[in-house]
């Protein structure tokens, strides 16, 4: 019996032992027994070896790792919840459930994958695999650091010996000038320039020619040439582009600093700093560059959170495409959805690049200015004026009401108050904001406004008047043209509305400032309708000592006393003189972006931001040693300097070689790289490749000067030579990409349309300042009409043509005048029957046709003959052959000497380079 329960007893613990045995042994997952089984009944079909939906593989540890095309890993060793694969086949991610078509795997299976997922996801043979592959594309590597030539001439005469070819003979002179002018200022030379070029050329070619470059590189209107190639790249123009097409104010000004930076020889790495960090160096002009594209402002979006989340994370992507084409020269956007289907960006690349830009908003600001700047004198010479003005009214009491078009402002001897009310006669009321201005020079005082609730204001409205969701803490809420306040007073009700502010302690106060929408006078003009007044006339009332309000200032008050009084009437109009000396003469806001306080960034799921994942922070792509060293929550100057920093290192091995291909394309028409914004796998390989490399580290050792580049280029015998065809360039080499000759091009519609007013004599060659209108005043939504293309005002360079987005110029747009809304690294050139025309019968044309008649009759003397001749001096540089003369006569006679300048200005001699 003792012996038969000592058996069963041993084999109870076996029994239990085993079963323990088993039971743990069942919790290790197996990847063959208990993973692939799952992958190859439900995955393989669309992620195997021969087919990857989405471009996601499964049949690979490494793949899962990496993910697929939408940028998640689909497995992250340990970490279920970061597993995208789990999201899918939980069907936790609406529109992503797999397997599609079918029903969700069942629960035992989808334990299984979570389980080998927190165990480490082994997969037996493929452990040592690495997600990383190598960057084997060219323009990924380090620029080189040897080159077996040392000149332009030499890197093109080692690829055209190769091919048996060779440099073609010298260009002419009357050429060459002719050409190297355009290339350099976009002006073609004048008659008197071309003759005394020639013959200084024929008695000292070397000598004449490099004075001709230096002359044309020093010139002023060299930056005006160059600054529109780069506006052509990252899409500038002075409307939003959207639905309304609203006009940006002032945007002009980074344009003028552009220009400004290429006639100056910037630097170029100073040059890209200043654009995405100018803010922090007195640059502040310079950030227009990242709101340069276009955008849909928030009051097209509308009120709704996810529109205005769409609409953030669309103007994000903006400011992305334009740092990606014209700096890094990469299709940077391509990552906003999914990984980059050719290059090594990722989704979580692209979203830690938003984040370096956080703190951007498109709209308007007083752009950061050096003391020296003369628009910050002019300002406080003008301030020191004001000042003095005021304190005189001041001093001889009562209160005035200034009015800054954006904004009045009623301004009364320094008051001490611990409440004030603003009583409104209206019965309907719309103000964006207001803010009551404390006396400078009090305790704590420097002008703050002491509205704000932050500092323990606390406000009060007649409960008689709110609107819901309009309410008078809309005042004080920083916000300009966003929520608004809003009151509105009952059908025949005596109430009106009002709004208090009760302080926490006494405060000195001297002015208040309100508006109806500062935003439209911050940020757009040339629409009808703006600036107007909608709260109408008030008073401001504090309370006695019997606690009833009394009002010491009224606006209605004061327009009658300066009615009344001719002394106070003679003050205010000096002082609305300086108020519009100072909104012309001094610092004016610009649409160069406004700040921001960054907020936290996170993968968007397919772009979407309605579906965040993984929170990223700050830094450039990670293939390209991207961390930027700054902290999580480092301020948005701090990021945007650090990934400028990054950019122009001389490690990156793209930034050099995009702006050395980019200069390239634009002296000989077609860029080493013919893809100059696409650097990627997807863009053209180089034509020569060691000569990119020596130029952009040429101009990395040159301290990054662009005219040291441009001066290179056009010095060397490749850019001198003729441009004259034969027929074995044509059989080998049929586009010249070798250079065995100088490739001829059509100019740009800007050089036909200034050579034709410098050859009138009509051309205004002033540098800087707002462009000039062609356009109509236009309602908010109605489209901008083009009035007048051809009048005096319009006779300055086209680069100054105001530059509104899907607009028709109706004359030189034909000529692939870029519309702006697209990035155009290199223009297209068509031939259309609308280019002659225009050149023949525009309003435009037939005006300048007029004027260069009559300054060939008056330069040339009565001879029609002699007339002729001086009108293709004019327009062509040169002298006609005798049958040209003499056909050119007889047609002047018949049809006017007009219509002779109409047919020479459309002479290809006039529209191409030779």
């Amino acid at each position: 019996m003792a012996i038969r329960l000592i058996i069963s007893f041993s084999i109870f613990l076996f029994a239990i032992f085993s079963f323990a045995t088993v039971g743990r042994s069942s919790d290790a997952i197996d990847f063959q027994r208990d993973i692939a089984p799952i992958f190859e009944e439900h995955c393989s079909y669309c992620h195997g070896k021969d087919e990857q939906e989405s471009g996601l593989r499964l049949d690979r540890r490494v793949s899962l790792l990496r993910g697929g095309d939408y940028g998640q890993p689909a497995v992250v060793p340990g970490k279920v919840d970061k597993s995208y694969l789990i999201d899918v086949v939980t069907h936790s991610d609406p529109g992503m459930e797999m397997p599609p078509d079918e029903e969700r795997l069942p629960d035992e299976k989808i334990s299984l994958l979570k389980r080998w997922i927190e165990q480490g996801a082994q997969w037996p043979g493929q452990m040592d695999q690495v997600v990383e592959e190598e960057l084997n594309h060219w323009s990924f590597q380090p620029l080189r650091e040897h080159f077996a030539q040392d000149s332009v001439d030499g890197f093109l005469r080692e690829r055209l010996t190769a091919a048996d070819l060779s440099l073609s003979e010298p260009a002419d002179p009357r050429a060459l000038i002719r050409r190297v002018s355009i290339v350099l200022t976009g002006l073609a030379p004048t008659p008197q320039r071309t003759a005394a070029f020639i013959d200084e050329y024929d008695r000292e070619p070397g000598r004449a020619y490099t004075e001709l470059v230096e002359e044309l590189l020093g010139s002023p209107h060299f930056g005006e040439r160059w600054a529109q190639h780069w506006l052509d790249v990252i899409r500038w123009a002075e409307t939003n582009g959207s639905e309304s097409n609203l006009y940006r104010k002032n945007a002009w000004m980074y344009r003028d600093y552009v220009v400004q930076s290429f006639n100056e020889d910037k630097p170029y790495d100073q040059f890209v700093r200043e654009q995405l960090a100018g803010d922090l160096s007195a640059s502040g002009e310079a950030t227009g560059f990242l709101v340069a594209g276009p955008h849909v402002p928030s009051a097209t979006v509308g009120a709704e959170p996810s529109a205005r989340r769409q609409a953030r994370a669309d103007r994000m992507d903006e400011i992305l495409q334009t740092v990606g084409a014209s700096v890094m020269g990469m299709t940077v956007g391509c990552a906003r959805c999914h990984n980059h289907k050719f290059d090594p960006i990722s989704i979580q690349d692209y979203y830690a690049m938003s984040a370096v830009f956080q703190d951007v908003e498109f709209g308007s600001r007083f752009p950061e200015l050096p003391p020296s700047d003369p628009r910050v004198i002019r300002q406080r010479e003008l301030k020191s004026q004001l000042d003095h003005q005021r304190q005189s009214l001041r001093n001889a009491g009562g209160a005035w009401l200034e009015d800054w078009t954006g904004y009045q402002e009623v301004h009364f001897p320094t008051r001490r108050v611990e409440r004030l009310r603003i009583a409104f006669a209206s019965r309907n009321v719309f103000a964006d904001e207001l803010e009551i201005i404390e006396t400078a020079g009090n305790d704590n005082a420097s002008s703050r406004n002491v509205a704000l609730a932050s500092l323990g204001t606390t406000i009060v409205e007649n409960p008689a008047t709110i609107n819901q969701g309009m309410s008078a803490m809309n005042l004080v809420n920083n916000a300009f043209g966003a929520k608004e306040f809003k009151a509105t007073a009952p059908p025949d009700s005596l109430e009106r509305p009002w709004v208090e502010f009760h302080f926490p302690k006494s405060v000195s106060i001297d002015r208040i400032r309100i508006s109806s929408n500062r935003e439209d006078y911050l940020e757009t003009d040339f629409v009808e309708g703006l600036h107007r007044i909608q709260y109408g006339e008030f008073r401001l009332e504090t309370r006695d000592e019997s606690g009833q309000w009394k009002p010491f200032a009224s606006t209605s008050a004061i327009k009658k006393r300066v009615q009344e009084d001719q002394e106070l009437q003679a003050a205010m109009e000096t002082i609305d003189t300086i108020i519009s000396a100072m909104q012309t003469e001094g610092p004016q806001p610009a649409f160069v972006a406004r700040f921001i306080d960054p907020v936290n960034t996170f993968v968007l799921s397919r772009g979407s931001p309605e579906s965040p994942r993984d929170q990223v922070f700050a830094a450039a792509p990670s293939r390209f040693d991207g961390e930027l060293a700054v902290p999580p929550d480092a301020p948005g100057p701090a990021r945007r300097r650090a990934f400028a920093d990054w950019l122009v290192h001389p490690r990156n091995p793209l930034t050099a070689r995009v702006i050395a291909n980019r200069v390239w394309h634009h002296v000989f028409g077609s860029g080493i790289v013919a893809t100059p914004s696409d650097f990627g796998e997807a863009g053209a390989e180089p034509t020569h490749p060691e000569l990119l490399d020596w130029l952009a580290k040429g101009m990395i050792d040159s301290g990054w000067s662009t005219k040291q580049l441009i001066r290179r280029l056009v010095l060397s015998k490749s850019f001198r030579q003729s441009s004259l065809p034969h027929e074995t360039g044509l059989a080998r080499d049929g586009s010249a990409q070798l250079l065995w000759r100088f490739p001829p091009r059509r100019v740009e519609a800007e050089v036909i349309r200034d050579s034709i007013l410098q050859a009138s004599g009509s051309l205004d060659v002033s540098i800087g300042g707002p462009s000039y209108r062609i356009h109509n005043v236009k309602k908010r939504y109605a489209q901008w009409e083009v009035i007048d293309n051809h009048g005096r005002e319009t006779w300055r360079r086209m680069l100054y043509q105001e530059r509104m987005r899907r607009v028709d110029d109706q004359i030189f747009t034909a000529f692939d005048f870029p519309d702006c809304g697209q990035i155009k690294a290199k223009r297209p050139v068509s031939t259309t029957p609308l280019q002659a025309l225009n050149l023949m019968n525009s309003d435009f044309v037939v005006t300048q046709s007029e004027l260069l008649a009559q300054r060939a009759t008056a330069e040339a003397g009565e001879q029609l003959a002699d007339q002729v001749v001086r009108c293709f001096e004019l327009l062509l540089c040169r002298v006609p052959t005798r049958a040209e003369r003499k056909i050119a006569t007889e047609f002047a006679q018949e049809q006017g000497l007009e219509l002779l300048c109409r047919t020479l200005i459309n002479t290809n001699e006039m529209a191409y380079l030779p």
